[in-house]
């Protein structure tokens, strides 16, 4: 028998040319039979060649060795033991409720507070009077429609009522400066790291059973602090210049960095420019409301003796920003899985990131301090050469810089 089932598909064969010749009954005494001739494995063998499942073979295993008296009764199509559903009317019914969404935020609902696994479900239907287990809950619940599904990130909360607008007038600056020649960045700071030999989400290939080994706890080391990457995005260039600071995300971090791109690479690959255009969310250190960041973009548009327009996205729509997804998300990738332990491994890591579209990254680390908490004075910022644009001024803004053409512009660096 043994040999039998060797051979190629010999005993799906037997079984294919026999059992339509036999009734449900038969069948079951011929695979019961079967399978305890095979001994080891042969439940598995004979469920797997006829398609029966594993517990129905075991089941006529056990009859067979009982003793399965010679009767002439067959079952009817269809016929063995009813489904739990037929015998209970209102399982489907009261298992919909519990589950479905609108239904399971009702006070009176068992699962108003709990997780809706299949245990805590089976046990809200048993106190419904229903008898039930975990299992059977999942196969209803699959048979219904239902699967796990986590919470899918859509809804915006209340919209402005010039949000459209305001994407067509920042698109239509973008298509203006980029058809002049004019350099468009987009910039924002990154998620902040703690750095450390920690755990750090993502998979990559290793040798089997060897990991790379990190701390069990996430605690962070205060001799190493965190990084604080802060990011410029040169839309026409695909070109990414990241900074990567140590101290706090402020507004003088996230000028300092655009300074620090312009200096070492703007102005390079942009040598006629006399405008630039940045592309920002509409908080954080580089929000519209920000005093901080106009006073330091107006210094910045002295120096550089460039007219530095602004346009913000509107409140709630980061997501959109170019450098989320052209930038910052192949950083994440691209250290995925990795343990960030010093800031010279996450400027390495972030200096190594390439897109098949030719992406290309610069990276340094910034070592200056941004104490948090600067004031800026009215009188500050009356001072600021800044022109609010007729469009929403407080989204769309140019600080002018006045270039003295009769010397020879001085290059410097910032920190």
């Amino acid at each position: 028998m043994r040999e039998f089932v060797v051979g190629d598909g010999g005993l799906a064969t037997f079984f294919g040319r026999v059992n339509p010749h036999l009734d449900e009954r038969q069948r079951r005494v011929l695979a019961g039979s079967v399978a305890r001739a095979l001994g080891r494995g042969g439940i598995v063998a004979v469920a797997e060649a006829t398609g029966m499942s594993r517990s129905t073979v075991q089941g006529a295993v056990a009859q067979v060795d009982e003793g399965m008296k010679v009767s002439d009764r067959v079952r009817a199509p269809g016929g063995g033991r009813p489904r739990l559903v037929d015998k209970d009317p209102t399982l489907l019914a009261d298992l919909d409720s519990l589950v479905d969404p609108e239904t399971s935020g009702d006070p009176m609902c068992p699962l108003r507070w709990t997780t809706k696994s299949t245990e805590h479900l089976a046990g809200a239907l048993r106190e419904m009077g229903h008898v039930v287990s975990a299992d059977t809950v999942g196969r209803l619940l699959v048979e219904m429609g239902y699967s796990l599904q986590a919470p899918a990130k859509e809804n915006e909360g209340a919209q402005h009522p010039d949000r459209d607008a305001q994407f067509r007038y920042l698109n239509g600056q973008v298509e203006a400066h980029l058809a002049a020649g004019q350099p468009v960045i987009s910039v924002d700071s990154k998620k902040k790291e703690v750095l450390g030999n920690l755990a750090n989400k993502g998979r990559e290939y290793q040798h089997t059973g060897e990991p790379t080994r990190v701390d069990v706890h996430d605690f962070p080391d205060p001799k190493l602090g965190k990084a604080v990457p802060y990011g410029v995005f040169d839309l026409a260039a695909d070109a990414g210049f990241v900074t990567v600071g140590s101290d706090g995300d402020t507004a003088e971090l996230a000028v300092a960095s655009i300074g620090r791109w312009w200096d070492k690479v703007g102005s390079a690959a942009y040598p006629n420019a006399t405008r630039l255009l940045i592309t920002a969310d509409a908080g954080g250190s580089n929000g519209y409301r920000s005093r901080l960041w106009k006073r330091e973009l107006g210094a910045l548009a002295q120096r550089t003796g460039l007219a530095i327009t602004v346009c913000h996205f509107p409140p709630g729509t980061s997501k959109w920003n170019r450098i989320e997804h052209r930038l910052f998300s192949h950083i994440s990738m691209n250290w995925r899985g990795r343990p960030l332990t010093s800031h010279e491994v996450v400027v390495e890591l972030i200096s190594a990131t390439t897109t098949r579209s030719g992406l290309t990254v610069r990276a340094e680390r910034d070592q200056g301090t941004y104490p948090t908490g600067t004031k800026v004075t009215d009188a500050e910022l009356a001072a600021v050469p800044r022109e609010a644009h007729r469009f929403h001024g407080e989204w769309n803004y140019t600080c002018n810089g006045e270039r003295l053409k009769s010397r020879p512009r001085k290059r410097t660096t910032t920190r």
